[in-house]
């Protein structure tokens, strides 16, 4: 069963791109990584990542990150947990992370 969702839920759920070193990497094959909701599916991803930024997506991959103790003082938990998403781009398509100041 497909869910429609309007523009404003599909903007939901793209929370914020990550920028770490093996996300740098990626921009040089044209991937960009992003968090998402943990319950967002790969159509879902794809719909929000073409509509928010107007590029042709070809490909995505989605990680579901294991969790992971934390401990504060005597007080022991996990992290919040998280979806990556790693978006390919077609070619000549591009996001701009870093808009100039």
């Amino acid at each position: 069963m497909t869910r429609v969702l309007n523009a404003g839920e599909l903007a939901d759920l793209i929370r914020r791109p990550l920028i770490t070193e093996k996300a740098t990497l990626l921009l040089e094959n044209n991937q960009y990584v992003f968090e998402v909701a943990p319950k967002a599916r790969k159509p879902e991803i794809k719909a929000a990542v073409e509509s928010l930024f107007d590029v042709k997506v070809t490909g995505i991959s989605t990680v579901n990150l294991p969790r992971k103790k934390r401990r504060v003082g005597r007080f022991e938990g996990f992290r919040t947990r998280y979806k990556r998403a790693i978006v390919t781009l077609a070619e000549g398509d591009s996001i701009t992370l870093f808009p100039d100041v």
